[in-house]
């Protein structure tokens, strides 16, 4: 792949970052936000009595200016990064084409960076979680993502080389099961935060929790979409080229 191809895909991918972005605020303000209100609500019930700090950004402004430039400022960022990976993970995955290629990758991105280290350590709304150990908590959380990314690749990696001797469908099977263990086992020996207050809602934590995943769900999955119908486009002509290009290395018919 050259330059200019990676360099289309690349802003392309921000481009469909954004779109993915521009959905994913739609479901984090409708979705997220009303938990947020509810625990920022018990937070300040619950508080011990004591002079707050001057609010220097206002709940109004958090929830909409501030909410729609950090989501979709990640979502260019996501979706250029993403692309390079996708120009990376080109033609090394199998035999799938632009869309299907852009679709794997957000499927195994998802898994990888999120879902492996939200399982482990959820996204906790405000008033839940023990301030002194945020960061170790976070710590441990992108050590989670950078296991869950390795382990992603070491899969794949392992499935391919299965593959000739095995056959697809169980190097697949044996590949998904290492991918399974070596997270269950790092489950396993990781430590664990669960300090929820004891009158805390449980249904605003479900919730919050549940917005959050489908916040991430949501951008990814816009993202393969988007990304895989402008990525086919950006390939095309190339694919035609090379098309044109071996047909026109066959030798001519020597007529009779």
């Amino acid at each position: 792949m050259n330059s200019a191809t990676v360099r289309k895909l690349l802003v392309r991918g921000m481009l469909a970052g954004l779109a993915a972005g521009l959905l994913a605020l739609l479901v984090s303000y409708f979705l997220g936000e009303p938990s947020v209100d509810a625990a920022i609500a018990y937070e300040e019930a619950h508080a011990h009595e004591h002079e707050h700090g001057v609010e220097v950004v206002s709940r109004t402004v958090q929830s909409t200016a501030g909410l729609s430039t950090g989501v979709l400022i990640y979502g260019v960022a996501f979706g250029g990064i993403a692309a390079l990976a996708y120009c990376f993970a080109l033609g090394r995955i199998g035999r799938f084409g632009p869309r299907a290629s852009a679709l794997l990758l957000a499927a195994s991105g998802l898994v990888a960076v999120y879902v492996v280290p939200f399982l482990k350590y959820p996204a906790n709304p405000p008033a839940v979680g023990d301030p002194d150990t945020i960061g170790q908590r976070t710590t441990l959380y992108f050590l989670m993502m950078v296991l869950g990314v390795l382990l992603t690749v070491g899969a794949v990696i392992l499935g391919k080389r299965l593959a000739p001797r095995l056959g697809n469908w169980n190097a697949t099977v044996a590949a998904g099961a290492f991918f399974v263990l070596a997270v269950g086992l790092a489950y396993a020996f990781l430590p664990s935060f669960n300090k929820v207050p004891e009158h805390f809602p449980a249904a605003v934590l479900w919730e919050f929790r549940l917005a959050a995943l489908a916040v991430q769900v949501t951008l990814w999955t816009a993202f393969g979409l988007v990304f895989g119908a402008l990525a086919e486009r950006v390939m095309a002509p190339s694919r035609a080229g090379a098309g044109e290009q071996s047909s026109g290395t066959r030798k001519a018919p020597v007529p009779q």
